[in-house]
């Protein structure tokens, strides 16, 4: 398998086996849905932008959302219909101070809501970058109406300064962690803790190194301990590798640790974490690449923390198109913390310093550990009474010499295309009683994948566009109770529902779709959401499998009579519904194959080219589509319209994708019949019409050329009346003229062509009336409605 590209030792080392084996590199979503389609939930206000920060107050039903300038209180169940809102402006004098540092007025001189927390108290904790001046204050929601507190503090080290650098917060049992930077020129990174005793970061390269921040969580290790350890809150940044010799700067990703119950140290370390600790975060794609840079975390908590994941979205930091999803167990990082080796820095040649494995002696109590039982029998009740030796330790050696490795190995889903930005995951009981992680993938694009794991085979549901402009999705939040998704991006707040079911509209297409929240109602006759308690008999779902022979069979339905015409082209229309849907043709059941020139396959159907006596009979059109390591193969539904008249050289089909639930898995066939004679008077008709035009257009062409003296003189007035105008090149005495194409064709004749109009028909542009006369074949050409296929430009459609 592949591996990363190493720059020092370990950096390469990926590790793949089972389950990931079968990941999904370049798979694409099985359908794709348009904004228009989505059912989505807008929201946005005029001049107000930076919809980015949210709460989720599921105790109340509705979502705060942090803009610029702005707090909205939003319904959670349609986030278009707004309850409340607030504004906070930044002050000119504010403004001022900041324009005079050097930054924009009208951008980064504004207010920015950065922080957004339900206190203990009900109210909400609120910090705003406030012009380069981070500020925080409470806000409370009641009466229907949200007011800031006027009592108003220093944000600094809560809040970031600048509007657009990554940062992360969280509250914990009423202290806020938060972690950013420090300064107005973003150049001093902490994590801190603000309660009566503030903790901190010390301000070194070897604990934080230019970091990005993207997220931090809480996992509650002493519930249920039986060595009385203390509750966890990690941290996930990426930041500039001290570990590798790299002629540039090398970015690599992180995890680090504090404990909760840390308050620093007696004399070394003093309001300063005892207990941090950071390890690298490895998500290796099969391919030779530097460190994939992590963008999003999202913790799926267990009733059991150690069973809780950390699911991370990974993009590359260089060229590639590529981004990863990988998922890490708690205990597997806990293990690296609690069990792994140090790096140490070593200085070589005088002046350069070398990150290497520790091999020494370490102190007792572990550096970094938390107060646990073990610790409390040596007489420390906390951090305080830790030994100076174990807390120089952890001051010098914050850094972990093994990497955390994904759960599998390797990543869950590798995928080329728009980069993701965030991720949320759901996990889901399904009918056969496992549970599914299903994972929302936010890209830059302004889409949301939905994605889950099936046996090792990652399986990308859908994909919906939730913005109706591609910009960044920026923030995700899921929520359970309601069943919701909400999103937001520079421009606006979206909502979706985690599911659709009514999308898929047939047994088979429900069955295939192998959505988790979904299952068909044999009853019903319908596609419909699945409940935890479900235990209706009549529904039916196969997800690992995708096995739509569970589906009852379907009414057969006539094939759609067509009448042939010789020499016509015949368009036959049928769509595959999936993007994963492969359309093969069936003639009189024999494939027919893209070798064969009588016939153009094409995305929208098949053309019968040249229709003969020959090609008459039935046309099937099936979707051959892959689930679950088997082959199922569809036929597409007919038409409900009724069929066309016998003139008709078009067959339009019902696409599967709103094909009505009872036609779904009927044949979508045409039945070509040949019209012998219907077909000769027809040709008769055509003949005719074809010497009358050719008579005409050769009076007119004598004429001129001036080889009827009586109509001479009268010629150039009565054609000018058909706009044909003398060009700039010709002599005075000579007068280009074009014969207009009047001649009414009837619906059911050939289109006949003349010169005056062939242009017309090879794309050409402007008024051909001023060009010379070429030597045009004067003999009428007989183009069939169908002909204009064959100028197909775009062959991404073909």
């Amino acid at each position: 398998m592949g591996f990363l590209l190493g720059y020092g030792r370990g950096i390469g080392s990926a590790r793949f086996g089972g389950p990931c084996q079968r990941v999904c590199h370049g798979c694409k979503p099985r359908k794709s849905v348009p904004y228009d389609s989505a059912s989505i939930k807008l929201f946005r206000e005029d001049n107000v932008w930076n919809y980015t920060t949210m709460l989720l107050r599921e105790d109340l039903g509705l979502l705060f959302l942090g803009a610029r300038e702005a707090v909205f209180a939003l319904d959670m169940a349609d986030i278009s219909h707004r309850k409340a809102q607030v504004y906070w402006q930044v002050t000119e004098e504010k403004q001022r101070e900041c324009t005079y540092k050097g930054k924009n007025a009208k951008t980064e001189c504004r207010n920015y809501i950065r922080v957004l927390q339900k206190a203990d108290d009900d109210r909400m904790y609120v910090c705003g970058t406030n012009a380069f001046s981070p500020t925080c204050t409470y806000m409370t929601y009641a009466g229907g109406q949200l007011r800031l507190e006027e009592q108003q503090e220093e944000g600094k080290g809560q809040c970031p300064f600048d509007p657009f650098q990554r940062h992360f917060s969280i509250m914990i049992d009423g202290s806020l962690y938060s972690a950013t930077s420090n300064n107005f020129l973003g150049s001093e990174p902490v994590v801190l803790r603000s309660s009566a005793t503030a903790i901190r970061t010390e301000f070194k390269s070897s604990w934080l190194n230019e970091p990005v921040f993207v997220h931090m969580d809480v996992v509650r290790e002493s519930e249920g301990s039986s060595d009385g350890d203390d509750d966890k809150v990690y941290m996930f940044f990426s930041e500039n590798a001290v570990e590798y010799d790299f002629p540039n700067k090398l970015m690599v990703s992180r995890v680090a640790r504090v404990c909760k119950g840390d308050v620093g140290g007696q004399r070394t370390l003093q309001r300063r974490w005892t207990t941090f600790l950071k390890a690298r975060l490895d998500c290796s794609v099969p391919e030779p690449s530097l460190p994939y840079i992590v963008q999003d975390v999202f913790l799926l908590q267990h009733s059991d923390w150690r069973k809780s994941i950390f699911y991370a979205v990974f993009t590359p930091q260089g060229s590639s198109n590529m981004s990863a999803v990988c998922a890490y167990s708690v205990t597997a990082i806990g293990d690296v913390f609690s069990k792994g080796r140090y790096k140490t820095s070593v200085t070589v040649e005088t002046s350069h310093v070398k990150w290497v494995m520790y091999s020494g002696e370490i102190p007792v109590p572990r550096p970094g550990t938390c107060i646990n039982d073990a610790v409390r029998k040596q007489g420390i009740q906390s951090s305080m009474g830790l030994p100076d030796k174990t807390l120089q330790f952890v001051r010098d050696r914050p850094l972990m010499d093994e990497a955390v490795r994904p759960l599998t190995g390797g990543p869950q889903l590798v995928k080329r295309g728009p980069m993701f930005t965030r991720i949320v995951v759901d996990r889901v009981t399904a009918l056969d009683g496992h549970s599914y992680d299903v994972m929302f993938i936010g890209t830059e694009n302004g889409f949301v994948q939905k994605a889950v794991n099936y046996n090792g085979e990652m399986f990308i549901i859908e994909e919906v566009q939730l913005l109706p402009v591609p910009e960044p999705i920026k923030t995700l939040r899921l929520s359970r109770i309601t069943g919701q998704l909400y999103a937001g991006s520079e421009t606006a707040a979206v909502q979706m529902a985690l599911s659709d079911c009514s999308r898929y509209r047939s047994c088979q297409d429900c069955v295939l779709a192998r959505d988790p929240y979904c299952a068909w109602n044999a009853t019903a006759a319908l596609c419909t959401a699945v409940s935890s308690r479900d235990s209706d008999r009549t529904l039916i779902q196969s997800l690992r499998d995708g096995n739509e022979s569970l589906c009852p069979g379907s009414a057969s339905v006539e094939p759609q009579s067509q009448a042939l015409i010789p020499g016509n082209n015949i368009l036959l229309q049928c769509r595959p519904d999936t993007n994963l849907a492969q359309v093969l043709w069936l003639f009189d059941g024999r494939p027919l194959g893209p070798s064969d020139a009588k016939y153009f396959f094409y995305r929208e159907g098949l053309i019968v080219r040249h229709a003969a006596a020959a090609d008459a009979g039935l046309y099937t059109c099936q979707s051959v589509e892959w689930a679950g390591g088997a082959r199922h193969t569809r036929t597409s539904p007919p038409t409900g319209a009724p069929p066309p008249d016998a003139t008709s050289t078009k067959v339009p089909a019902k696409e599967a994708l709103t094909a009505t639930p009872e036609l779904q898995g009927e044949d979508s066939s045409f039945l070509l019949q040949s019209q012998s004679k219907q077909g000769k008077i027809i040709a008769l008709q055509v003949a005719v019409a074809l010497l009358s035009l050719l008579l005409v257009a050769l009076v007119t062409w004598n004429v001129c050329q001036g080889h009827f003296p009586l109509l001479k003189r009268y010629a150039p007035k009565s054609l000018g009346h058909a706009g044909v105008r003398q060009t700039q090149n010709s002599p005075p005495d000579f007068t280009v003229r074009q014969v207009p194409f009047q001649t009414k064709v009837a619906s059911e004749t050939k289109l006949l062509v003349t010169p005056a109009n062939c242009n017309a028909g090879n794309n050409h542009s402007g008024d051909d009336s001023t060009q010379p006369v070429a030597n045009h074949n004067l003999s009428p050409r007989v183009v069939s409605p169908m002909d204009v296929f064959k100028y197909i430009n775009d062959e991404s459609e073909i």
